[in-house]
This record gives C-alpha cells, sequence and structure tokens, in this order.
C-alpha cells in the first residue's frame, strides 16, 4: 500500500511541475558573444544553443535594436535570432530574455560595444611589409604554467616531434624585439583557436571553438595584447582562418544544428584533391563535388557553406575577430575547397566593412592562372565575383627553386623565374601577391637547396626584393632545415625555451653560417623598409642570358638594379643592354658591402650569387 501511494505521489509531481523544469533549458552558447555598433551592415545573426532552447521565445528591449526574425532548425537545441541594429544605436547592454508562453524562463546579458575610432579604415599588409610566419607552439614558451591543460584533451610533450611543445602567445610577446629588430613588419601566426582533439592538435588547423583561443596558447585577452603590443613596434597581425573544416571534436559534432551542417550527411568522405574541377569545362558536377565536399581526413568534417546559416556564422566570426583583436590581415586556409559562392559574399562582406583590409588566399597550385582566379581585379572565364586582394605565390616559389637547382640550359635554370613573372597580366594586381621561398607545410628552403648557403641567399634576395609581399617562416633566418615531415620541418626555435644549448634570440650558440644568415636577413629587411623603389616601385625585368638574371625596381627617379648569376662560373656583364632604365647613371652601391660599382664598365658577379644595387 506504501508503495502504492509513492508512485501516486511521484505521478502528481511530474503532471504538476512546469514545463520549464521538466526541459531544464539553458543556453550553452551565444555567439557572437558580443558585437559593434556602427558597423556597415546593420544586420547580425545569433546562434543560441541549449536545451531545447527552439521551445522557447526570445525578447529583448534596448534602443535601436530589434529581432527581426527568429529561425528554427531540425535541431531544438538552436535558435537563431536576427538582430537590427539602427543608425542611432549606442553602446551599451541589454538582457536577451527566453519565453515560454510569455513567462520569462531564461535572461542572458548582451553588450554593443564602441568601436575604435579609425577601425573601418585600418590599413592591411601591403608589398612595403614583410611577414614572419609563425607556428606558435614551436617558437617560444612564455608561460610554462599554461603548457598542459586540465580541460583539453593533449598534454605537453617536447620529446614527440608531433605533440605539444609549449609555445604561445607570451612567448612571441616576449620576443617583439626581436622580431622587429630583424625588420619584419607582419606575424602570421598559424591558428591559435582551440583545437581540443586527442593528438596532432599543436598546428591549429582543427578548430573546435571559433570564439576562443587554445587555453595552452593562452587566452583572448593575451591574444588581444599581442596585436596591441605588436602595433606599438610597427608589426601587424595576421590571423590565419579556416573556413573549409573544423575538427571533430568540434562541439557542434556532438549535436549538430542541423543535418546539413556537415557535408556528405556528417560521414567521412575523403576530399578528391583534384584543384582543377573548380575550372575544368568538361567535369561533372559530381566529381567538381568530390573536391570541395570532401573531407581532409577524418579528424577534419568539411563544413557546407551552402547552409546559410553555418554561411553568415563563419562571415560574422571574421568581422569579429578582426574588431576584437584589430587584426591587419588574414590568411584563408584551403581557399579553393570552400564553396566558391560562399567565398564571394564573404570576401565581399569583408570589404564592405574594412575596405583597406588584405586577406590571402592559400592555393596550392603551380599555375597562374589558378591562382589569378580568385584575385580581385582579375580577367575571368565567367562573371564569378571575387574581393580577395591577396593570393599566395605558389607558382614562383615552384619556378625559384627549380630555376636555382636545376642545371642552365636554352630552356632551364634561371630561365624559370623570367617565364613566371611573364604570366603576371594574368593577375588583377600582381604586386600584392604574397611571394615565399617556404612556409609550414614544405621542406625548409635551406634543406630544399641542398643546404647551400650560397643558393639561399639567391633565393632570398630575391624573394626580398621582386614584386610582391615577402614572407618569411620562422627559422629561415637562422637555416632551420627539416624535411617536408611536418613535426621536423616545424621544428622549436633555438632559444624559445629555458636551458635551450642555442639562443637564436641573443645569438648566441649559432654557428657562423646561421651567423651570417641572420645578419643578411636583418640588413636587406631594415633596408626594404625604406627603399621606395622596392616597397613602391614596379619591376622591370630582362629576358635572362647565359645563365644570367637582371631585373629593376624602379619609383619615380629611384632605382634598384638587381643581378642574379645562376652559373658556377664568374659573369662580366655589360650594362649596354640596361640603357633604357641606366641612361646617364654612373654607379651603383650594394646594400650587402656597401661596395660601389662603376655602370659604365663590365659588372663582375661571382658564380651562384646576386647583386643589389641602389643606383645613382
Amino acid at each position: 500500500m506504501k508503495y502504492f501511494n509513492l508512485n501516486w505521489l511521484l505521478l502528481f509531481i511530474i503532471y504538476t511541475t512546469p514545463a520549464s523544469s521538466k526541459n531544464s533549458y539553458q543556453i550553452d552558447h551565444l555567439e557572437p558573444p558580443f558585437w559593434w555598433a556602427g558597423m556597415a551592415d546593420n544586420t547580425l545573426q545569433l546562434m543560441a544553443h541549449g536545451k531545447v532552447i527552439a521551445d522557447l521565445e526570445p525578447e529583448l528591449s534596448y534602443p535601436g535594436i530589434v529581432i527581426n526574425q527568429v529561425h528554427r532548425l531540425d535541431n531544438p537545441n538552436y535558435l537563431f535570432i536576427d538582430l537590427l541594429l539602427s543608425e542611432t544605436t549606442k553602446p551599451g547592454k541589454f538582457d536577451i530574455v527566453f519565453k515560454e508562453s510569455g513567462r520569462p524562463l531564461i535572461s542572458h546579458p548582451y553588450e554593443i560595444l564602441k568601436r575604435n575610432a579609425d577601425s573601418a579604415e585600418r590599413q592591411g599588409f601591403s608589398p612595403a611589409d614583410v611577414i614572419y610566419l609563425i607556428t606558435p607552439d614551436r617558437y617560444a614558451n612564455g608561460d610554462p604554467s599554461n603548457d598542459s591543460s586540465l580541460r583539453l584533451e593533449e598534454k605537453s610533450n617536447r620529446q614527440n616531434k608531433d605533440g605539444r611543445h609549449g609555445g604561445d602567445i607570451q612567448g612571441i610577446i616576449d620576443h617583439l624585439d626581436y622580431i622587429a629588430e630583424m625588420g619584419f613588419t607582419q606575424i602570421w601566426l598559424n591558428p591559435v583557436l582551440e583545437n581540443n582533439q586527442k593528438k596532432y592538435s599543436y598546428h591549429g588547423y582543427s578548430t573546435t571553438d571559433y570564439y576562443n583561443i587554445d587555453a595552452r596558447f593562452g587566452n583572448n585577452a593575451l591574444y588581444k595584447k599581442l596585436s596591441v603590443q605588436a602595433k606599438r613596434k610597427g608589426i601587424g597581425i595576421i590571423k590565419d582562418i579556416i573556413l573549409n573544416h573544423i575538427g571533430s571534436e568540434h562541439w557542434w559534432m556532438m549535436d549538430l544544428p542541423s543535418s546539413d551542417w556537415i557535408n556528405n550527411e556528417g560521414k567521412f568522405l575523403q576530399t578528391s584533391h583534384n584543384h582543377l574541377a573548380v575550372h575544368d569545362p568538361h567535369l561533372v558536377q559530381s566529381e567538381k563535388d568530390a573536391f570541395t565536399d570532401g573531407w581532409f581526413v577524418k579528424s577534419m568534417p568539411d563544413l557546407n557553406q551552402h547552409n546559410p546559416f553555418l554561411a553568415t556564422y563563419l562571415i560574422q566570426n571574421s568581422i569579429w575577430w578582426i574588431e576584437y583583436a584589430s587584426l591587419s590581415g588574414f590568411r584563408v586556409d584551403t581557399y579553393p575547397y570552400v564553396e566558391k559562392m560562399f567565398l564571394s559574399d564573404w570576401s565581399k562582406r569583408i570589404t564592405k566593412e574594412y575596405p583597406n583590409f588584405s586577406f590571402v588566399g592559400e592555393e596550392w597550385s603551380s599555375n597562374p592562372a589558378m591562382i589569378a582566379y580568385w584575385q580581385v581585379g582579375s580577367h575571368r572565364y565567367d562573371n564569378y565575383k571575387s574581393y580577395i586582394p591577396n593570393m599566395m605565390d605558389f607558382p614562383l616559389h615552384e619556378a625559384l627553386v627549380n630555376s636555382l637547382l636545376n642545371k642552365e640550359t636554352w630552356e632551364t635554370g634561371i630561365k624559370d623565374l623570367y617565364k613566371v613573372l611573364a604570366n603576371d597580366y594574368l593577375y588583377g594586381n600582381p604586386y600584392n601577391l604574397v611571394v615565399f621561398a617556404g612556409n609550414h607545410d614544405m621542406t625548409r628552403i635551406f634543406s630544399q637547396l641542398n643546404n647551400d648557403f650560397d643558393l639561399y641567399k639567391m633565393a632570398m634576395s630575391y624573394i626580398y626584393t621582386t614584386r610582391g609581399i615577402p614572407q618569411v617562416y620562422y627559422g629561415t633566418e637562422i637555416l632551420m632545415e627539416g624535411p617536408a615531415d611536418h613535426g621536423t620541418l616545424r621544428a622549436d626555435f633555438p632559444g624559445g625555451w629555458n636551458n635551450d644549448k642555442v639562443n637564436a634570440f641573443k645569438g648566441s650558440g649559432l654557428k657562423n653560417e646561421q651567423k651570417d644568415a641572420q645578419s643578411f636577413t636583418k640588413k636587406l629587411l631594415n633596408w626594404r623598409k625604406e627603399s621606395l623603389p622596392i616597397t613602391k616601385g614596379k619591376l622591370i625585368h630582362f629576358y635572362p642570358s647565359d645563365g644570367v638574371y637582371v631585373f629593376f625596381r624602379k619609383y619615380e627617379d629611384d632605382q634598384v638594379m638587381v643581378l642574379i648569376n645562376n652559373n658556377n662560373k664568374t659573369k662580366n656583364i655589360s650594362t649596354d643592354r640596361f640603357f633604357e632604365l641606366l641612361a646617364d647613371k654612373k654607379q651603383g652601391i650594394s646594400i650587402v658591402g656597401n661596395k660601389v660599382y662603376d655602370l659604365t664598365s663590365k659588372i663582375n658577379l661571382p658564380g651562384k650569387s646576386a647583386l643589389i644595387l641602389e643606383i645613382h
């Protein structure tokens, strides 16, 4: 009898308890976490995530902001709330109240911030800059206390070449003086957002939270501090962003907003990696989709940017980080893998908010036509609209390495460099291409050039003086070596950890050749800052002859002349051929060595060397 009465009591409690208690409504995420007044676009879409949150109706009361529309998808744990901000919206705080049948059940604070006065007109990177690419986990450990996190899966293990080594944002802040003194004016960090993967998380390309810095690198406030302090030293911050995929441990994967949020119905199907699929006029649609909709690996689910709510989320997230961290640029990972119409919308929106902002796309192809297709201002075979100002110049990288390693023949050798620049007519603006001798995904340039210091100096002399925006991978300045094996080529920068026997930041323990390379880099980069022909001038070159390539950079009456001898033997180079540029010029002074050269007679240029002259 007592048992019977107890059951009736339980039934009574269940059927008389309010729905809110039964469902335990809650908000686990509301993103973007805050926004700004005075943006060019006056719309804002909030993603609210929490248990059966779709059962509730959001309301707010704040001057100049109204809820325009509320969207519910197939997952009841999500609400998408469209806000409309007016021109009169002021910065301030308010609550978003979630109601059931008119009764308030949950209240979530929200804030509209004031923008910096010059935010919309911020200047991106340009040919006046040199970009320093850093893999944060491998650069410097400024705060050993955050090497591991109780909340995050993978722990620090410096002995594992593919593990986390402890480098962080504080380590970069601690060495801003070194970076500035070397002559770098922009820092591109490999991704620093949370990557809560069980292994191989250090590289950052498996995002598990779009709005939070990985705790093993620091936090959002520290990232912002890096940007502020770097700016004081004349250095901008470029954020590496991934629009194509996320990490398999992203919180979305535990509770997808909709069935079409991830390509291939959320199931792994590897991409074809056929970059030509985007352009091939003869390819069937299914094979085109196999490129853009396929996953890189099982741990990187491929995002479906056809979904309008996901598309808006990614666009707003990009803008949020620009505004929050005072960024000067983006590097966009795996650019052509992303749905192309989304890229058009994304790049247009970024440009609308920040007309002078710079963002560079990664299209790993040796075909200049495929790179040019994406750049704003390029002539295309279709009516596709692109607004991205910068692209990575992979064709030039390949030509540079081939030209220095191949024998000089009638069709190979230094001519490869000439040939790739002869295709510059394809680009909307070739001077906005990012040029490089190496990055985080390829064998270190010193190793590619067979550890030949002369070839290294030739390669870097070219990168620092040709058209475009130079990018240098950390450690290139001290001849760091490494094969294409990622864990090895992304080795720790010496001196970034306590008790390192070698400290490249201070120059202690380096080999003589490494010291020479560091001095060479510092000399050229700091000279480059002040050279108007290099930072603003046109490139004019001459067809290579007898293994010698000569080009000029010219700005008004100022000129720089670059001569590259790819032969093993010394060449005596007559200047008669360059009469259109040299005219009445009598002498040139070398940047490295300050030697004076008589331009009215032949220039003696040793084999396997480059000479950079200021013309007077």
